[in-house]
């Protein structure tokens, strides 16, 4: 009896030492007293995952990153499509679009990776990822706790190029709700007498040289959305900063005019002082994020409208 005794004492013993050296979520200080350690070995993120395959094209896997909100939803949609000129950028990095105050107001996003423009890519590769990525997310919606009939997109910069260019050529497969852009070249042709001929990112993107032929100028015109603007368009919301010097203010000016002139709801937030650059507009408007959601939460509904953020 004392023997089989003194072996369960052993074995709670060991159990319970094998237990302190294991866990993970305590330090032991110099008084043998238990505290919290001071770093996670992980840091969590609620309800966003990372590199999920949407689709697959020349031979590359297209990624996007999504978050699903706390509740039951379903939740209104955003898709982000990142800036960079075409060749550069990332849907969680290098101009990425901010995503704090869509989280915090509940709506189901999902930030998209496209084929960016090199030797070997070149347009339409990123038009033709953008709409896949449409298509993926209104059969995956509900996988998100996302209403597939509730979609609004966002783009920055190139992105907005191709979330306005999208937008205005969709048919059934790709049409949308609404539509933020945020400094978004909708006139590709506008520009060109200033820089004298194709910009260095649009010619990786057309594989082109600078100078303008009437094939350049062509392409330029079906790349624009400001050409295929008619009636029947989703609600639409501009933002840009009016000291750009990447993408001129008149040519947002023109998109917007052509929009309301075919009877397209188009607000204008004006980021005063602002450069192109959307890592800096938080220093001259603090609440330009919570102003496009705020907008959102207007044009395609109010996710939770109990836990509004102030």
């Amino acid at each position: 009896m004392m023997r089989i005794l003194l072996f369960a004492l052993s074995v709670v013993g060991l159990v319970g030492a094998l237990m302190g050296c294991s866990s993970p979520a305590r330090n032991e200080t110099s008084e043998g007293e238990m505290r919290p350690a001071t770093k996670p070995l992980v840091t969590p993120v609620p309800g966003i995952k990372t590199d999920i395959e949407y689709g697959t094209a020349g031979g590359e896997s297209l990624k996007l990153d999504a978050n699903t909100p706390d509740g039951d939803g379903p939740y209104p949609v955003v898709i982000l499509v990142h800036g960079g000129g075409w060749h550069i950028g990332d849907k969680a990095a290098l101009y990425h679009i901010p995503t704090e105050k869509l989280t915090a107001a509940k709506f189901t996003w999902f930030s998209v990776n496209y084929r960016l423009s090199s030797p070997t890519v070149h347009w339409p590769d990123c038009f033709e990822d953008v709409k896949t990525a449409i298509r993926w997310v209104k059969a995956h919606a509900a996988e998100y706790k996302g209403d597939p009939n509730r979609i609004a997109l966002i783009g920055y910069s190139s992105g907005g190029h191709l979330v306005c260019l999208t937008a205005t050529t969709a048919d059934d497969d790709t049409r949308v709700q609404a539509v933020v852009g945020m400094s978004p070249p909708t006139d590709l042709e506008f520009d060109l007498v200033r820089r004298g001929g194709l910009s260095s990112s649009l010619q990786t993107l057309l594989n082109r040289p600078q100078a303008v032929d009437d094939e350049a100028r062509k392409i330029l015109h079906e790349m624009s959305a400001i050409n295929h603007v008619k009636p029947g368009l989703p609600p639409f919301l501009l933002m840009e900063g009016d000291k750009d010097k990447s993408i001129p203010f008149q040519s947002t000016l023109n998109f917007q005019a052509k929009l309301k002139a075919n009877g397209v709801a188009c607000d204008f937030i004006v980021l005063k002082g602002a450069p192109h650059d959307i890592r800096h507009w938080k220093e001259f408007d603090p609440d330009f994020e919570q102003q496009y959601v705020d907008w959102l939460i207007k044009t395609i509904g109010n996710p939770t409208p109990s836990t509004r953020p102030s």
